[in-house]
């Protein structure tokens, strides 16, 4: 096979496992990147070159590699700029000098124990062609690193970019990243000369060439800016100017002697941080880069990790003892200089383990010094396995230590959007509490509308709720402050909504909350027990890959939430003058009608026919229920003159309802086997009347009594 052929298969294999072992992470609640890491792995000599050496050797022969590191340096060019881009100046107002002091001790303590444990690893794991300055250097620089990326990240998915504890740790991670960069060109300086006297011209002309880029290179920048203002769009020609500059930037810092990467970070860090044109610039660039290049770049380095180097228990005593000496040096700097700054134990301790992140950082920083054989394939091993053991173990850290119910008691920034977290519960109880689920604001003003009609009164509450997903959306891809404004677009999209709702009187017990989610349904339920809401009311989606609406999210939420539910499918304009309730004596029923009576009271207008189910060897004594009997019994005599309750001893009661629903603006039916919504194995629904309904059709599910609901409406 030729070997332009033989490359694209390896990517093709390259990027499906990447794909594949990211989303086993995220199901996990782990950042994707230690999936694409582990990915790596498996198809190096650690895992395939194990069970399979001759596969290993037919799918990555050594004539191949050139070309996957050439697109792996590639991939780090961009994904740098990426960086550097998301570092925004505004992480570097808040907390200033708090975080300069945490950033820096976070940083000298590990640095420190890592020159302390290069005194025992230098004899045993370099040579003599290394000197012990630039070993030492970059032994520290890898124990001091901290992952700002996916810690950005991790903080967006916690929802804790608007807390006291997100702003602090993300100041912290944009200082450190600026230092250890400059000290890993330090590193490199040194390297190249093997001479910490002799590295002092590079340093200087790296000064020279940060100071020109963040004055002249920014006021250019700024000139760009204007015009992108003017026209509102990244045309393809301020794009391509965009990538001359940042690879002319990395050109100038490879041939000043430190390395590309350096000069990607400053073009990306001296950008304008204006929002449209840094996301434009990120939605541009990032897919390809994180989806193709990157995944590249991971096997790469998988293809360099060798875990059967370790093959003594002497050698994994040596890694153990690098990792604790990671983990210690940065959680402890971080504690302790926290503890010093004012900070309490909880908050101090929380931040100790995010400042522990590693991830892809480390691996671009093991990579560069293994380029430079200034750490051995052994050591290399040794730190990537650290670096995988700090990045897993901090979002379960975190959980523990800071649980999400602490979230709502740290907010930084109140003029955000509603973000709620489960334990922020108000203090008075209102009468009636309607949870929505908006997924798409622009599509769903009918389940607005329809939530407002069930609440009916000013003494009751509607909470369109917005979750953007972390694992299926985008969240997770996006820096946090793209996260906030894509959050922001979509609380104004529903307070947009909520002004066109009807009638104008009720629109202030509508108030909207929008968050990131790991899993939609989870949270859904979570947030509908802080709330204390009565009923979650959700919309219909048809699922990607299957006809049943009552399939993904929807059944996720019907089957999970412990409130009562119902699935508002919307066949035609919102019309409630005539509601169809199908009634069988069942739990989910009660709760059907119940709701279609809280319609009926909110509007003399409306009529409702209740059609129910009786078997025919039952007297009509024994099929009234109590729970049937006490909500028709509570209405006053006007109300209960515009229900019709209409016997049915039919055989086939679905087809019965199906033809009934001709003449009503709404059918309501609860989820159980009479009315053909019944739930199967696997927690998936039948759903026969959800398809050939002719109109609009409320499926409800029970939880709790329906009784004390109709009590409150009198």
């Amino acid at each position: 096979m030729d070997t332009i052929s033989l490359v694209l298969i390896q990517i093709l294999i390259i990027i499906g496992l990447s794909r594949l072992m990211g989303l086993a992470c995220r199901l996990i609640k782990q950042p994707l990147v230690i999936g694409e890491i582990i990915a790596g792995i498996i198809l190096g000599p650690s895992l395939l070159g194990l069970v399979a050496p001759e596969l290993l050797t037919t799918l990555f022969p050594q004539n191949t590699l050139p070309f996957l590191n050439l697109l792996s340096q590639i991939g780090l060019i961009f994904f740098m700029f990426l960086i550097g881009l998301e570092l925004n100046p505004k992480y570097l107002k808040g907390n200033f000098n708090t975080a300069v002091l945490i950033s820096h001790v976070s940083i000298i303590l590990p640095f420190s124990l890592g020159c302390i444990l290069a005194l025992l690893l230098y004899p045993l794991l370099s040579n003599n062609e290394v000197s012990f300055a630039a070993f030492a250097l970059f032994l520290g620089s890898a124990m001091s690193i901290t992952a700002f990326p996916v810690l950005a990240r991790i903080i967006t998915e916690n929802n804790l970019q608007k807390t006291k504890l997100g702003t602090l740790a993300l100041t912290c991670a944009a200082v450190d990243d600026v230092t250890a960069w400059c000290l890993l060109a330090l590193a490199i300086a040194v390297t190249r000369t093997n001479s910490i006297v002799d590295a002092f011209p590079t340093i200087i002309e790296a000064f020279i060439y940060i100071a020109f880029m963040l004055t002249a290179g920014r006021w250019l920048l700024e000139k760009l800016l204007k015009y992108y203002q003017q026209t509102q769009k990244l045309s393809q020609l301020v794009l391509a100017m965009i990538y001359v500059g940042l690879l002319i930037s990395a050109l100038t810092t490879q041939l000043i002697g430190i390395h590309f990467i350096f000069g990607s970070f400053l073009m990306g860090a001296a950008m304008p941080k204006y929002p449209a044109l840094v996301r434009d610039i990120a939605e541009k660039t990032e897919d390809f880069v994180l989806i193709f290049l990157l995944p590249i770049f991971f096997a790469y380095s998988g293809l360099n990790t060798e875990i059967g180097l370790l093959n003594q228990p002497l050698l994994w005593l040596l890694c153990a003892l690098v990792v604790t000496v990671a983990i210690v040096g940065k959680y402890f700097g971080t504690y302790i200089s926290a503890r010093a700054s004012g900070i309490n134990n909880q908050q101090a301790s929380a931040l100790g383990w995010l400042m522990n992140t590693r991830g892809l950082t480390e691996l671009i920083v093991l990579n560069i010094g293994l380029s430079f054989g200034v750490i051995s394939p052994l050591l290399f091993t040794m730190l990537v396995i650290m670096a995988l053991v700090t990045t897993c173990m901090t979002s379960p850290l975190l959980e523990w230590i800071y649980p999400k119910e602490k979230i709502k008691l740290n907010l930084a920034d109140d003029e955000s959007p509603d973000f709620i977290s489960p334990a922020a519960p108000e203090t008075a109880k209102t009468e009636y509490r309607v949870l929505v689920p908006i997924a798409n604001p622009d599509a769903q003003f009918n389940l607005l509308q329809l939530a407002m009609e069930i609440a009916g009164n000013s003494s009751a509450a509607v909470h369109p709720l917005f979750l953007l997903d972390s694992v299926a959306d985008y969240a997770f891809h996006n820096t946090p402050q793209e996260t906030d404004i894509l959050l922001k677009e979509q609380h104004n999209n529903i307070v947009a909504l909520i002004k066109e709702l009807q009638p104008s009187h009720l629109r202030n017990i509508v108030h909207p909350f929008v968050r990131v989610a790991h899993d939609v349904a989870r949270e859904t339920a979570k947030i509908a027990i802080a709330d204390r809401a009565d009923l979650v009311l959700v919309g219909w989606h048809r699922p990607a890959f299957s006809d049943n609406r009552l399939g993904g999210r929807v059944g996720k939420i019907l089957n999970t939430s412990p409130v009562d539910v119902a699935v508002f499918i919307d066949k035609q304009p919102l019309k409630l003058d005539s509601i169809l309730v199908a009634y069988s004596e069942n739990n989910h029923d009660d709760l059907g009608l119940s709701l279609a009576l809280r319609l009926l009271l909110h509007d003399p207008g409306r009529k409702v026919k209740v059609l129910r189910f009786y078997h025919e060897d039952l007297d009509e004594y024994n099929n009234i229920s109590n729970e049937f009997k006490n909500m028709i019994d509570l209405l006053p005599p006007l109300v209960q003159s515009r229900i019709e309750v209409l016997r049915l001893t039919d055989s086939e009661p679905i087809e019965k309802v199906i033809l009934a629903s001709q003449d009503v603006d709404l059918t309501i039916a609860g989820t159980s086997r009479t009315w053909g919504i019944e739930r199967q194995t696997l927690g998936f629904y039948t759903d026969r009347l959800a398809q050939e309904c002719h109109s609009s059709l409320l499926i409800t599910r029970r939880y709790s009594s329906v009784s004390s609901h109709i009590q409150s409406l009198l």
